[in-house]
């Protein structure tokens, strides 16, 4: 096993090296990069403002919320504390599957970052260059973390097992703390995470899209309570990781290139409103239609085989009963791209759930391994056939989704993407966030201009 001093060792450098990073010294690409991100994301939080379970649950926390600080960004300009705005905020986040992604391994990093640190900036009115910097931390922070410890397939969902660390790792850089305070910080951290099981997602618990926001919580707790001395201990997160969790452990990923490579630039966006695992599927279905004038109606279907790969096929489930199920499940994920030709919210109503034609469809859908097994970037690879009574086959294959770093969206897709969800609900933000998307110098405050663009 490694030794747990080793891992201590390499997320001290990492602690130092954020320590004295400022943003005048992280590179304009890097910083444009991280407003696409907070751009993209902040959308995807908007989204499901009006999801009955997370009207409800802002509902619930603002029954005994604190003293308002923070905006819950649901259209209005309601104030509560820091903590339980960026609870009901990063509950919202992840709700329907738009937030984006660290493509190299497990790690949806902005979403373990931004409710905590939007809430946090907020409350003390903070730099907006302070807190693209602290983004930044937090994004590379967790995404090395995910790198540094791997585990069984799919086995612990990330965003309870590394959202509290992302989030801690912001906190404790908006805040201006040196590295032995961020060290405290992220040992508390590690040991407040969730041990939410990945299975939750497919089977559509929705406590799943509620972990980014509690974990949220626990990462402000945990840089409070690293200033006065409580936190874990050098081993932490071995203990946690390896030792508890079961994962192995490559421990120079936490400091190896700090400052020569940025996570962000690793990061994915996503056009679909469901697992990204899936996205190549989706493709893969349109290009198999891509010659066809119109779908193929169900009644011409006999039978629609998905060749996968490994993470996808654990995305097995043919009834899905609730929308987060359904954005989970490759058998609805299929049916619904060939039934509306696209995988966007609509395709993930609650009313898709029990449609006759969509049930149908989903049972003749059967999953495959993709063969052979194929390196990064085209390890995500789909082949979709779809088999028609009257003996004709149409197939499609994508190889690698778009959205990832080999086939990225262009900076106009992503503002565009963000525009079509921000405009509707905060019109003035478009405006006030678009010198954020620059990258450039900003010196205005966060705090001040949620006030602009929440003003009626």
């Amino acid at each position: 096993m490694t030794k747990p001093d080793l891992i201590h060792d390499h997320l001290r450098v990492l602690a130092e090296w954020s320590a004295a990073l400022t943003p005048e010294n992280i590179p304009a690409d890097v910083r444009r990069r991280a407003g696409l991100i907070l751009w993209d994301d902040f959308g995807a939080m908007l989204s499901a403002r009006s999801e009955p379970e997370v009207v409800g649950l802002r509902r619930k926390i603002a029954e005994s919320g604190g003293p308002g600080e923070a905006t819950v960004f649901d259209g209005g300009a309601a104030r509560i504390d820091r903590y339980n705005a960026a609870l009901g905020n990063g509950s919202a986040a992840d709700w329907c599957e738009l937030d984006g992604g660290f493509r190299p391994v497990v790690c949806h990093a902005a979403l373990y970052v931004l409710p905590a640190l939007l809430a946090e900036a907020e409350a003390t009115n903070a730099r907006i260059d302070a807190m693209i910097a602290s983004l930044i931390v937090g994004y590379e922070t967790v995404a090395r973390v995910a790198r540094t410890f791997s585990f069984p397939a799919l086995t612990l969902h990330p965003h309870g097992g590394l959202a509290t660390i992302g989030a801690a790792a912001a906190i404790a850089h908006l805040r201006g703390h040196d590295a032995e305070t961020r060290l405290r910080a992220l040992t508390g951290a590690s040991t407040l995470v969730l041990p939410g099981p990945f299975g939750h997602a497919v089977e559509g618990a929705l406590i799943r899209n509620v972990w980014p926001g509690l974990c949220a919580q626990n990462g402000l707790r945990a840089v409070d309570w690293a200033e006065i001395g409580i936190s874990g201990i050098p081993s932490s997160l071995s203990d946690v990781f390896c030792d508890i969790l079961g994962a192995g452990a490559t421990p120079e990923a936490l400091s190896a290139d700090l400052g020569t490579t940025w996570a962000v630039h690793e990061g994915y966006h996503k056009m679909h409103a469901c697992c990204q695992y899936a996205h190549s599927t989706v493709e893969a279905v349109q290009a198999a239609l891509a010659d066809r004038t119109t779908r193929p109606d169900v009644a011409e279907i006999a039978e629609v085989r998905v060749e996968t790969h490994e993470k996808a096929l654990k995305l097995d489930n043919a009834m899905p009963q609730t929308t987060l199920a359904a954005k989970f499940s490759m058998q609805h994920i299929t049916a619904a791209s060939l039934l509306t030709g696209s995988a966007d919210a609509d395709a993930f109503h609650a009313d898709t759930l029990e449609d006759a034609v969509f049930s149908s469809l989903r049972t003749m859908v059967t999953l495959e391994p993709f063969e052979p097994v194929r390196p990064p970037p085209e390890d995500r690879p789909s082949r979709v056939t779809i088999r028609l009574r009257n003996g004709e086959s149409l197939v499609g294959e994508c190889s690698s989704a778009r959205g990832g770093p080999d086939r990225p969206f262009s900076a106009e897709e992503i503002r565009e993407k963000g525009r079509l969800a921000i405009e509707p609900v905060y019109p003035k933000a478009v405006g006030c966030m678009a010198p954020i998307l620059e990258g450039l110098a900003d010196d205005r405050r966060w705090g001040k201009l949620v006030s602009e663009f929440t003003a009626r």
